[in-house]
C-alpha cells in the first residue's frame, strides 16, 4: 500500500512540472539559401537560427510565444511601428561578450565604422553538426568561431539548442562549449554580456524621461519621452527584487512579464549551477535588454573583486541556459524555483 502511495505522489509531482506533459512535435527545417534554420512547435512557427555572414554573430530571431505573438523586437531587421531604433547589435537572442582579449564582441554591428572595426570581434558560423526534428523536442548543434578583425581565431564554440513546447509554453535550452584556440583567452570584467535577448516594446518599463541611445548608424541620439501605451514590462528574480532593482543582482533565474495584445506572457532565463560565475548578474534594462552575465563581477557590484576569467591552450568551459516563455499567465516564483531545480539536476 505504501509503495502505491509513493507511486501516486511521484505521478502527482511529475504532472505538476511545468515541463512535463503534452509536449508537441518539433520540426526543424534548414534553408541554406537564406542562411537560416526554422523551428516549428506543433504546426506553429517558433523561431529561426540566423547565421548569414552579413551579421556579426548568429542569433535566434524572431521568437514567438505559443499564441504566435512575437516577443522580440523587430529592429533592425524588420522594424515595427513605435519601436526604439537603438543598439542595432541587440537582435533577437544571442550569446557574446564585451571584452575578450580586449576585443568587443557584444557591441559589433553594421553601424560600427570600418575605421573602428579593429576594436571588435566577430562570431562566424562554420558548420551545422546536428539537425533533428522529434516528437517532443528538436535539436540543433552548430560550430562557430570567435575571430578578431583580421580573422584570427580566438575561440571555437560548439552550441547545441534543444527546442520544445506545449500548448502554452516554449523552451529553449542552450549549451555552449567554448574552447581556447589562442594561447590565452581572457574574459575581462565587463557588463556587456553574456546571454542576451532584446524584447518587444510591451516588455519595456514605461519611460519617464528622455534618454540617449545609439541610432541605426551608431550615433548617439536623444529619444524623447515615448508613447507608453501598452508598455508594462516588469522584471522579477529569484532574489525577490523587482523592476529596475533587478539590475546587477545575482540570480538563479530572472523573469520579465508583460501583457502583450491582451495576453500575459512571461519570459524567464535560468542560469545553470555548473556555469562559471553562477549565479549570474542580471544585466536587465528597462529599455528592453534582457540579459544575464556570468563573467562580469566588479562592474556590477563594487564590493566584488575584479574578474578575469581565462582559458589557456585548448582548455574549455561549458555554459548552459534555459529560456521559458509562458503564454496566458505569469510564471510564478514557485514554478520558476521548481524549473530551476529540474534544470540543475537534468541528466546530461
Amino acid at each position: 500500500m505504501r509503495l502505491i502511495h509513493l507511486f501516486l505522489l511521484m505521478l502527482l509531482n511529475l504532472s505538476a512540472s511545468p515541463q512535463s506533459g503534452n509536449l508537441l512535435p518539433v520540426k526543424i527545417v534548414a534553408n541554406e539559401t537564406a542562411s537560416k534554420i526554422d523551428i516549428y512547435i506543433g504546426d506553429k512557427y517558433f523561431t529561426s537560427y540566423m547565421y548569414s555572414p552579413i551579421y556579426e554573430k548568429p542569433f535566434l530571431y524572431p521568437i514567438a510565444a505559443s499564441n504566435g505573438t512575437l516577443i522580440t523586437r523587430g529592429f533592425p531587421i524588420n522594424t515595427r511601428p513605435g519601436e526604439r531604433v537603438d543598439h542595432p547589435h541587440q537582435v533577437g537572442m544571442w550569446f557574446t561578450y564585451g571584452d575578450v582579449n580586449g576585443l568587443d564582441f557584444w557591441n559589433n554591428s553594421y553601424a560600427i565604422p570600418e575605421s573602428e572595426k579593429k576594436k571588435y570581434g566577430k562570431i562566424i558560423h562554420r558548420k551545422i553538426s546536428t539537425l533533428s526534428s522529434g516528437t517532443n523536442a528538436g535539436k540543433l548543434t552548430v560550430e562557430l568561431e570567435w575571430v578578431d578583425y583580421l580573422g584570427k581565431v580566438l575561440l571555437k564554440e560548439e552550441t547545441t539548442f534543444s527546442f520544445s513546447g506545449n500548448i502554452t509554453e516554449r523552451y529553449i535550452e542552450r549549451t555552449s562549449k567554448l574552447t581556447a584556440v589562442a594561447d590565452k583567452v581572457v574574459f575581462g570584467d565587463n557588463k556587456e554580456g553574456l546571454m542576451g535577448l532584446r524584447v518587444d516594446r510591451a516588455f519595456e518599463s514605461p519611460s519617464t524621461q528622455p534618454l540617449i541611445f545609439s541610432d541605426a548608424n551608431g550615433k548617439p541620439t536623444k529619444v524623447a519621452l515615448m508613447d507608453n501605451t501598452g508598455v508594462n514590462g516588469l522584471y522579477k528574480c529569484s532574489s525577490d527584487f523587482q523592476g529596475d532593482s533587478v539590475w546587477g543582482k545575482r540570480n538563479k533565474w530572472v523573469s520579465l512579464t508583460a501583457n502583450l495584445k491582451g495576453t500575459d506572457i512571461s519570459i524567464v532565463v535560468f542560469d545553470h549551477h555548473l556555469n562559471i560565475g553562477y549565479p549570474a548578474h542580471a544585466h536587465a534594462r528597462g529599455y528592453g535588454l534582457f540579459a544575464i552575465n556570468n563573467f562580469g563581477n566588479h562592474v556590477f557590484n563594487p564590493a566584488e573583486a575584479v574578474s578575469s576569467f581565462e582559458l589557456k591552450g585548448s582548455n574549455a568551459t561549458t555554459m548552459k541556459y534555459l529560456f521559458v516563455i509562458k503564454c496566458g499567465s505569469e510564471l510564478t516564483k514557485d514554478e520558476a524555483d521548481k524549473i530551476a531545480v529540474e534544470f540543475d539536476n537534468k541528466p546530461e
